[in-house]
């Protein structure tokens, strides 16, 4: 075989070699999954885009939209799913209204819900019990945004349970978290707006408030919904996102990460490599 020869073999194996990477490449499986602006849904979208590349050999795209934009676009399978629908009460209405066009795969997390928080020191257990303790809560009890939900409901409790000795303070989240910080590190009585998931919970030894009339309502849950022919298109993304399934202190905890790091994807990595076990039963047969 003459140096001609040698070289023409050389390239053409070059080409296939070429060829063949390129080939899986473009053959290399994509998912789009969809989350709304909320603490929560970031720390627990980002868990699901570092275990679909990490162990499913995924490429994720993950795309921040607006409430009704997530429900559309999973409708018109412009996005594969997402893992944030607050269900039964807050995304009610997006269900209602494309519940026909999704395929819901229940819940991935129980015990969603809202009301009034203390710290676990605090000797009282029921929101009946705030207005004659008024004093040792300073007569306030500390909210986040005006117009936030939490908010008019805290209204309507106070109402509701004739609290006059305590105001609902406004103000945000961040100052929310850093008053009940400030109180617990001085032992002090505090009663804030509060909802779960949230970080606060993995950092403190928190208690909800018992409220008998239901005014904040009941147990909720956080569903993952997917577009329609996922199952038949991509059957193993689809087998991932009906055994994702997790524990409030999971998600605190991924939480806390990404509110010490600022980095969601580095602090869903990191909670996964501490559950090897819990990520193992996500994973499809």
């Amino acid at each position: 075989m003459n140096l001609k020869q040698n070289i023409i073999i050389f390239l053409l194996a070059g080409m296939f070699a070429a060829t063949g990477l390129c080939g899986n490449a473009m053959a290399k499986k994509s998912a789009r999954i969809g989350y709304v602006q909320w603490a929560s849904a970031t720390a627990a979208t980002h868990v699901i885009k570092a275990v679909l590349q990490k162990k499913l050999d995924y490429e994720v795209t993950l795309t921040s939209v607006s409430a009704t934009a997530i429900w559309q676009d999973t409708a018109s399978g412009d996005l594969d799913g997402f893992v944030c629908a607050w269900l039964p009460s807050l995304h009610a209405h997006y269900y209602e209204k494309f519940q026909n066009d999704v395929v819901n795969l229940g819940p991935n997390l129980e015990g969603t819900k809202i009301g009034l928080v203390v710290p676990a020191y605090v000797t009282i257990d029921s929101i009946a019990a705030l207005d004659a303790h008024a004093d040792k809560f300073n007569g306030q009890i500390t909210g986040i945004d005006h117009g936030a939900r939490i908010m008019s409901t805290t209204e309507e409790a106070l109402a509701a349970y004739d609290i006059e000795g305590l105001e609902l303070e406004e103000g945000s989240g961040a100052m929310m978290t850093m008053v009940l910080q400030d109180k617990i590190k001085n032992k002090e009585w505090v009663v804030v707006t509060g909802w779960t998931p949230h970080w606060k919970f993995h950092r403190f030894d928190l208690k909800y408030l018992e409220d008998p009339k239901k005014i904040y309502g009941g147990t909720e849950y956080l569903k993952t919904i997917v577009r329609k022919n996922l199952e038949s298109q991509k059957p193993d993304l689809f087998a991932f996102l009906d055994n994702f399934q997790w524990e409030t202190d999971d998600l605190h905890a991924v939480m806390d990460y990404i509110r010490q790091s600022g980095n969601p994807y580095k602090s869903a990595v990191q909670w996964m490599r501490e559950n090897p076990q819990k990520i193992e039963a996500w994973l499809p047969e």
